[in-house]
């Protein structure tokens, strides 16, 4: 809202200054100050209303060193993340870019989602909550709304490179072509790094190729799907999903920064994707977001996201990836959660067929998420979570690296 206004000042009263909220550098700045601001401000607000309407975490007894004392923690606190992101993007982004509406539906669908799924489990006293089907649903319903803005939007363009000039020196330049739809993405590690959806349809012979939604919105409905649930296996202890989401985000609005850039993405060699750097400003707003929620949600957490929190995160961290061409990197970036999956995964196959060809069933871990593993072991929460984040921390690296590994 703000940036129409002084977008307006700017046009008819060249008012000074008004010229500093189209920069886009400008606005991520202090949509991060602000977002961290009401995070930590109000915060302590919305934690002393969970406690008086006694919204608190139910916990099972899981033979865990610690966790009885965290009964009764006040839980939804993803709606700090919530309010604290989406009230620096209604003010500082432009609300016109569909890429900033597709990740506003997101953050509150998801949040709608989560917020069912955790007042069933403390207000009708059911410690299972939403029942699975329906939470899958809800997410494969908005995996399937953002396939199909995406793929048919006609402002969900790229522009690839269309060949080479020689230019009057003798060298050798790039020639950046017209914006078009298109449905590839970056392969990392690799020379020629792009994937073309269409290549698994064109087979079919010709013409199929305007039938790539057919692969395209599956693979954004798995993604979402995988990623919430990820992020939601991973809020476990204190300050680990929140913490491992900022890194994560932080990068992928790295990411975002140097694809809606011309030059940069030149240089680097990847995809050129129009008025995607707005998302800029929403990651700002959401990493300030998080790292806000976790100044109350570090060891000892003075409140819990809930399925509020995991589930928005989740949701809106795989459709950051997708838009920005990044999702076939978020087996690495998002590691975290993709070793958590895969523990609770193994743990249940693994149990099952045990159980089946031995009449018991054995465990791989000694509890399932991979963290609970750990605690365990006896390890403290905070050595788990800081090595997490160390972890976290490395693999950002690596996904960056790969902007210029072939």
């Amino acid at each position: 809202m703000l940036y129409y206004l002084f977008e307006y000042l700017e046009q008819q009263y060249q008012l000074p200054g008004a010229s500093l909220f189209q920069f886009l550098t400008f606005r991520a700045a202090i949509a991060v100050l602000l977002s961290l601001l009401i995070a930590v401000v109000y915060g302590k607000r919305v934690i002393l209303f969970l406690q008086a309407k006694q919204i608190g975490e139910s916990v099972r007894d899981l033979g865990l060193e610690g966790q009885k004392q965290k009964a009764g923690t006040p839980t939804m606190g993803g709606i700090i993340i919530i309010i604290s992101t989406l009230i620096p993007v209604l003010l500082f982004a432009d609300l016109k870019n569909i890429y900033v509406i597709l990740l506003i539906i997101t953050m509150l669908w998801m949040g709608v989602i989560g917020f069912i799924d955790d007042y069933i489990k403390i207000f009708k006293k059911d410690k299972k909550g939403l029942k699975g089907r329906f939470k899958i649903m809800g997410q494969v319903v908005l995996g399937l709304i953002v396939g199909i803005v995406l793929y048919f939007h006609p402002e969900v363009t790229m522009k690839e490179k269309d060949g080479t000039v020689i230019t009057e020196q003798f060298t050798v330049e790039k020639v950046i072509g017209k914006e078009k739809k298109s449905v590839r993405t970056n392969v990392p590690f690799f020379k020629n790094n792009e994937l073309d959806y269409t290549e698994f349809i064109a087979w079919a012979g010709d013409g199929m190729e305007k039938y790539a939604w057919l692969i395209f919105i599956p693979v954004v409905i798995l993604i979402v799907t995988a990623v919430s649930n990820g992020a939601n296996l991973t809020d476990g202890i204190d300050g680990l999903a929140a913490g491992s989401s900022a890194i994560i985000v932080l990068t992928l609005g790295i990411f975002a920064w140097v694809s809606g850039n011309i030059q940069f993405s030149d240089y680097l060699d990847i995809f050129y994707i129009p008025r995607v750097g707005e998302l800029v400003v929403f990651i700002a707003a959401f990493v300030g977001g998080l790292v806000g929620f976790l100044w109350y949600n570090a060891f000892p957490a003075q409140v819990f996201m809930g399925d509020t929190g995991s589930l928005t995160i989740g949701g809106v961290i795989a459709v950051i990836a997708i838009i920005v061409r990044k999702e076939l990197l978020i087996p690495i970036l998002c590691g975290i959660f993709f070793a958590e999956s895969i523990s609770v995964m193994l743990q249940v196959g693994y149990f099952k067929h045990t159980k089946k060809k031995y009449g018991e069933g054995k465990r791989i871990f000694l509890m399932a998420p991979l963290h609970h593993h750990y605690q365990k072991k006896l390890y403290h929460e905070s050595k788990i979570v800081t090595r997490f984040w160390i972890i976290g921390i490395l693999l950002a690296v690596v996904s960056i690296v790969t902007l210029k590994i072939r």
